[in-house]
């Protein structure tokens, strides 16, 4: 033979709960004997169960899921991307006058550093000699704020100056004088 399980009907009040006349008892336990027999709260239930599970359980301390300080976000974010040097350089094109002194910089702007080498103009060949005689100085005054290696030479060069092309210009002449360096 065959046994059927009785479906729960509502429970009665045990020995230790009275009996309220208002039926919020009877409600209260309706409630509990019907919660996860819903189609709605199988899906929920379903649905929950389904989820990965956190393995990482919060505590006292600090960790990565806290607000953290946008300066030290940064700072991650540069030493990810390996963007320190890059962003030392700029630093220091930015300072430059500040690092060379007001006369040379004010003179002499930096244009690129790729590999060790840094590109510099003058506005006229004496800057550009004086910057040359100055070189070593230069490279170990950026040295001390880029670390050691980091520039190695000094490439310095002359003015920009137009080709003076047209009908008042001389033949095999030298030029003006103080562009060429």
């Amino acid at each position: 033979m065959r046994r059927v399980a009785e479906e729960p009907g509502p429970a009665q009040p045990g020995p230790e709960e009275e009996h309220r006349d208002d039926g919020l008892d009877l409600a209260r336990q309706l409630t509990r004997a019907t919660a996860g027999s819903t189609p709605a709260a199988r899906k929920r239930r379903a649905k929950r169960d389904r989820r990965p599970r956190d393995t990482q359980v919060s505590g006292a301390h600090p960790d990565d899921r806290d607000p953290q300080l946008l300066g030290s976000q940064l700072e991650r974010l540069v030493a990810d991307q390996g963007w320190a040097l890059e962003l030392r350089v700029r630093g220091v094109f930015a300072r430059w006058p500040e690092l060379v002194g007001a006369d040379v910089g004010a003179h002499c702007t930096p244009e690129t550093f790729a590999e060790g080498k840094l590109v510099v103009r003058a506005d006229s060949t004496a800057w550009a000699t004086e910057l040359t005689h100055l070189a070593p100085a230069v490279v170990r005054r950026l040295n001390q704020e880029l670390g050691d290696g980091t520039v190695t030479v000094i490439d310095v060069l002359g003015p920009h100056t137009p080709k003076r092309r047209g009908r008042l210009r001389t033949r095999d002449s030298r030029g003006p004088r103080d562009t060429y360096g």
